[in-house]
């Protein structure tokens, strides 16, 4: 005696016909087409030659206003003088090349003083060749690389040759009392007309005012770098054969002189003028 759900399950016929790329799935009581799945999707197409444009009419306020811009405070470039010691992870031939982007990560005027706190660092991606084999005619190995941050900082006076910043409003906080009448009569040294006035020294009462003044910042304009790099433990190796001019080290000594042009900025609120005619 077959269970009833087995039963039920023995009664349905199946089949699969595959035709023209669909499965045709056939049952007793309905029909159900699958498309066979060729591959992942596809797609077709690209940028054409040509896109035309049309130039569109610019609405612009022509009869003057008052606009909050930025404006240059100052341009400069300042010299940073910057010795490090890398460590490499593995023991190197030669170095093969060294690829640098600057970064800058503070730049703060300190106002009423005119110092400027820059601090910042210079990545660093090193190629470096490494020793597999060798004999007394050829070393080979592989080339692998050294990502590293060199970080600097400085502090430098400011000469503003756009506009001065805009001086600082200060904060301001006030306490105020209100007068106290109080009669004395329960202190018999006192007669019985004497009042106590003073202040209200059973509350606390403050005014204070906060101006949010707007922070110079900085813009970088472009950077110059450069560095002399030194092997430091250039040895020859021990065990082996190698051509006689072959040396291996894994430290760099770095001096670098990188040279940053900035732009101090303020945003501070302007008159533009109508435009004539």
């Amino acid at each position: 005696m077959w269970p009833e759900g087995k039963q039920a399950e023995s009664q349905v016929e199946v089949s699969a016909i595959e035709s023209n790329g669909v499965v045709v799935q056939q049952s007793d009581d309905r029909r159900l087409n699958y498309p066979v799945r060729q591959g992942c999707a596809d797609v077709t197409g690209g940028t054409q030659s040509d896109c035309i444009n049309t130039p569109v009419d610019i609405v612009a306020i022509d009869t003057g206003v008052v606009a909050k811009i930025p404006v240059v405070l100052s341009e400069f470039t300042v010299q940073v003088n910057a010795s490090s010691l890398i460590t490499l992870p593995e023991n190197a031939l030669e170095i093969k090349n060294i690829k640098k982007k600057l970064k800058i990560t503070q730049c703060i005027l300190l106002q009423d003083t005119n110092m400027l706190f820059i601090k910042g660092y210079v990545r660093k991606n090193i190629d470096y060749s490494t020793r597999n084999c060798a004999n007394n005619a050829a070393v080979c190995g592989n080339l692998r690389h050294c990502t590293v941050d060199v970080p600097f900082s400085c502090t430098t006076p400011v000469t503003f040759n756009g506009i001065a910043p805009a001086p600082l409003i200060n904060g301001t906080s006030n306490e105020f009392q209100f007068m106290r009448k109080e009669d004395l009569n329960d202190d018999p040294s006192f007669a019985e007309k004497d009042e106590l006035l003073s202040g209200d020294f059973s509350e606390y009462n403050q005014s204070s005012t906060e101006f949010y003044n707007e922070r110079p910042y900085c813009e970088l304009i472009s950077s110059r770098i450069v560095e002399y790099d030194e092997y430091i433990n250039w040895t020859r190796p021990t065990c082996g054969k190698y051509p006689f001019e072959e040396r291996e080290f894994n430290k760099i000594e770095e001096k670098m002189v990188i040279f940053l042009t900035l732009k101090l900025l303020q945003k501070r609120q302007v008159v533009v003028p109508a435009t004539l005619g």
